[in-house]
């Protein structure tokens, strides 16, 4: 499996090219465009009903899609629902806790879960982490550039809940308001916030997607 990744930071594409009988796992929605032969198959997105009732629920949907190259090989073109970058990792038998619906593909290999958070759901934040584990390569879609805060141990990093794309499982955090007060938080236009422990990194998208929805709110027709 071979990847490039294109057209960056604003209509990025990924390209993949598959020696014959290789598969990758990709959102549903994401394909582009792919060559002659190509295998397309609907798969749960985690192991078992409840593996891909918690994948669901993280955001990755409840099916993904499967694509599996033919003897001589082939081409697949994926890319992000919103503009903006895309993340290349390679996991090691690592935990990567990433935005949910951010997960654009994927090596089969990798297993997809869910981690929760009630203070989030409770500020209108968003509820639920995407829980990516195992071997082999990872890609995750950014709204927006990316940038990443590499900490070491100890090392505190405060990040808006909304732009933030993803972190080691070694990087601990908590959720708190912006401000202490109730008009300052209001002011500010600011909510809930994520304060970061090190060590490890911690991969920040320049652009935050409910603050984009709300402002293209303020312009809808009003009934």
């Amino acid at each position: 499996m071979e990847a490039t990744i294109e057209h960056r930071p604003v209509f990025t594409t990924l390209t993949i090219n598959l020696a014959g009988g290789e598969s990758i796992r990709a959102e549903s929605g994401a394909m582009v465009s792919m060559s002659p032969g190509m295998e397309l198959e609907a798969k749960t997105s985690g192991k078992g009903i409840l593996g891909t009732v918690k994948a669901a629920v993280g955001g990755a949907g409840a099916f993904a899609s499967l694509y599996t190259a033919p003897a001589q090989g082939g081409e697949l073109i994926l890319a992000p629902t919103t503009p903006g970058d895309v993340v290349e990792m390679s996991l090691n038998g690592e935990t990567i806790l990433a935005q949910a619906g951010s997960y654009l593909a994927g090596s089969t290999d990798l297993e997809l879960s869910t981690q929760g958070s009630l203070k989030a759901m409770v500020g209108g934040e968003g509820l639920f982490l995407q829980q990516i584990s195992g071997t082999g390569p990872l890609y995750l879609g950014i709204y927006g550039a990316v940038f990443v805060r590499a900490l070491g141990a100890g090392e505190h990093y405060t990040v808006d809940t909304g732009h933030v794309v993803a972190f080691e499982q070694s990087v601990t955090f908590k959720l708190r308001k912006a401000s202490r007060g109730i008009f300052s938080t209001l002011a500010s236009g600011e909510g809930l916030v994520s304060d970061f422990e090190g060590p490890g990194k911690l991969w920040i998208q320049s652009r935050n997607l409910k603050s984009f929805a709300e402002l293209v709110m303020r312009f809808a027709p009003k009934s």
